[in-house]
């Protein structure tokens, strides 16, 4: 009898035990922040840009390179990507008016230079941030990192543009606007090129030149796209007003 009332609290100890352990592990995983989230995954809200630093492009790189220029501290040309020479101009200036040296062009610095903070202060929803970055992977993969910026610029040019929808899902889905719609790579995995190449275009960086179209000449016969006036080539894409 005894040997028998061990044995089933025995049973009843490890019964115990594995719901602890079931327990603890539902908490962990419950409650620990999350560990597999996306790389490439980002706030609900992005202000654009945050500010500028070693690798920056855009509008607001060129105003910081102008500004530097015309203290004397930037001597080479206004081209609006933020490297080493920028950086330097930058750390001089600090070092000029007393600021925290550390060759970013945050708030002070920037209200040091005459410049508003943060440049386009709009605001960009994670949802839009990775549609972006879809087209352009659906529309560029094959082509230069710069010219994968470009056809980012381009959907937000259109976005801008009275012609189009102001909204950029509504001029991504705008019927016919985009083969990659049409041919299904726009729900093929997204390039991690293109994930930098949408961030770059929201910050402001246009090297199509302020296009609204662009085509590939070897893939195209479409004589309207074709009679529209060229701004400049890139890889691939002619880019048109």
């Amino acid at each position: 009898m005894e040997e028998s009332f061990a044995k089933i609290l025995k049973v009843m100890v490890v019964v115990m035990l594995n719901l602890c352990v079931i327990a603890f592990a539902y908490f962990v995983l419950r409650y620990s922040p999350a560990t597999s989230a996306s790389s490439h995954t980002v706030s609900d809200t992005l202000a654009v840009p945050t500010l500028s630093k070693r690798g920056s492009r855009g509008e607001e790189v060129r105003k910081i390179q102008q500004k530097l220029k015309d203290l004397g501290l930037y001597r080479i040309a206004v081209d609006g990507i933020y490297g080493a020479k920028t950086e330097e101009a930058v750390r001089a200036f600090q070092r000029q008016k007393g600021l925290s040296v550390d060759g970013i062009a945050g708030p002070n610095t920037l209200k040091a230079l005459g410049l508003s903070s943060g440049g386009n202060e709009s605001a960009t929803s994670q949802s839009d941030y990775q549609l972006l970055a879809r087209i352009i992977s659906a529309e560029a993969r094959g082509e230069s990192y710069t010219g994968q910026v470009a056809v980012g610029a381009v959907v937000l040019n259109r976005v801008a543009h009275p012609s189009f929808p102001d909204t950029l899902a509504g001029v991504v889905y705008q019927p016919g606007a985009f083969s990659a719609i049409n041919d299904g790579q726009i729900n093929q995995p997204i390039a991690d090129s293109c994930y930098q190449a949408a961030q770059d275009a929201l910050n402001g960086w246009d090297p199509s030149g302020g296009a609204i179209y662009y085509y590939n000449p070897d893939k195209t016969s479409n004589k309207w796209i074709r009679s529209r006036p060229v701004i400049k080539r890139i890889g691939n894409h002619l880019f048109c007003s």
